[in-house]
């Protein structure tokens, strides 16, 4: 029979700070499942199955937290997941979970992915030596600042490329209430002169430590249908990987991630993606990605995504516009970062983005990637149900 029809019926996500200590990690999750259990219009006995999803377990010191999350994430008595694709874990998360769907498995189901990593720190847990494989030594700035150099050389980029998009997510995010860093007054002049931490990666290209959550409501053809305003149709998803290290390997435009988004314009039925999608939320933790992943997800050809930002092209207003919410750059409680460039994405089809709505949005990218760039996960989310 193939795929069944599968909606987003409703999102939730906590507010976003350095340290939330206010709640425990139970508290955490519940804040961002409630409410997407209230804007799906649902509750506990309508949720079949729980997909969750964090990044690694080191990142706050707690081993398989799942075990002790479950009866907070209303999991008890029912099927429960975890997922882990290291950073991209998110998006991957919710495409498992839209996998039970399609598949005819459950009618509705929920899906979870937080970070609380004020309870130890990420930068160390990236930085130890792991067993059997080769350290990364520098956390991800120190491990992503040289794939963005080889991207300025390689494209011939401006070097206030990167400030440019970091000022745009920036003033993104304060529109959006949930941003952890929410700066109107971002300037480039102030980007530009803000300290340099990885060559040429500046403070202020950089995205935060957040402790945050961000939950989903997703369900089948009937689900959806009965969504008031309309639910958020899944036209198509994607999931690739590779390994961190081979000879010949390119980390700057990588070929996992160009097999995933070809695979996904395929399936969505789509060929001009530039033309065909009206906004996207990608994953840009540091601003250099912005031009990289344009390219990398076929929007621009390669060497030309640094052309779209400085034209403006991805701002608001733009022909696509990138990250409306503020993205990563503005909130990156790791292990939810993708899962809320997926329901932010749905959000936007569905009408329900507030002050970063993009008019007339239709259809809409998730893009998450994670570890050295090698796990890619991704989706395309439209306000109409796809053509078969």
């Amino acid at each position: 029979m193939g795929k069944r029809l599968t909606a987003v019926l409703g999102t939730g996500q906590t507010h976003h700070r350095a340290k939330r200590t206010d709640v425990s990690m139970p508290g955490l999750l519940r804040e961002a499942i409630d409410r997407a259990l209230l804007d799906a219009r649902v509750d506990w006995p309508d949720i079949d199955a729980v997909v969750i999803g964090k990044a690694p377990d080191l990142f706050e010191g707690v081993m398989m937290p799942e075990l002790f999350l479950a009866d907070a994430i209303g999991a008890s008595g029912k099927p429960l997941l975890r997922v882990h694709t290291a950073g991209s874990v998110g998006g991957s998360t919710a495409l498992v979970a839209a996998s039970l769907v399609q598949a005819g498995v459950h009618h509705r189901v929920l899906t979870v992915a937080f970070e609380k990593q004020s309870e130890s720190n990420a930068m160390w847990a990236l930085s130890i030596l792991p067993p059997f494989q080769m350290p990364v030594g520098a956390g991800a700035g120190g491990y992503f600042a040289p794939h963005v150099r080889s991207y300025i050389r390689r494209s011939g980029a401006p070097e206030h490329v990167g400030a440019m998009v970091a000022v745009k997510d920036r003033r993104n995010g304060a529109r959006n209430p949930y941003a952890h860093l929410r700066q109107a007054d971002i300037t480039l002049e102030s980007v530009r002169s803000s300290t340099m931490l990885w060559d040429p990666i500046r403070y202020d290209e950089t995205c935060p430590s957040s402790d945050g959550a961000c939950a989903m409501v997703l369900g089948d053809e009937a689900a959806g249908d009965a969504v008031p305003g309309g639910a958020a149709w899944i036209h198509a998803t994607a999931m690739r990987t590779e390994p961190t290290t081979f000879a010949g390997r390119d980390q700057v435009n990588p070929q996992a991630g160009r097999d995933a988004a070809a695979a996904l314009w395929r399936e969505a039925g789509i060929t001009d993606p530039l033309s065909d999608i009206d906004a996207a939320e990608i994953y840009v933790p540091f601003s250099w990605f912005e031009p990289m992943w344009l390219e990398n997800l076929g929007f621009a050809g390669e060497g030309q995504g640094w052309r779209l930002t400085e034209a403006g092209e991805t701002a608001l207003d733009g022909r696509l516009p990138v990250n409306p919410s503020g993205g990563v750059m503005a909130t990156n409680p790791i292990g939810a970062s993708g899962m809320l460039r997926f329901a932010e994405a749905a959000k936007q089809v569905m009408g329900r983005a507030g002050d970063y709505q993009v008019d007339g949005a239709r259809r809409a990218l998730g893009h998450a990637y994670g570890g050295g760039s090698q796990f890619f996960a991704m989706w395309v989310v439209g306000a109409d149900k796809p053509t078969t």
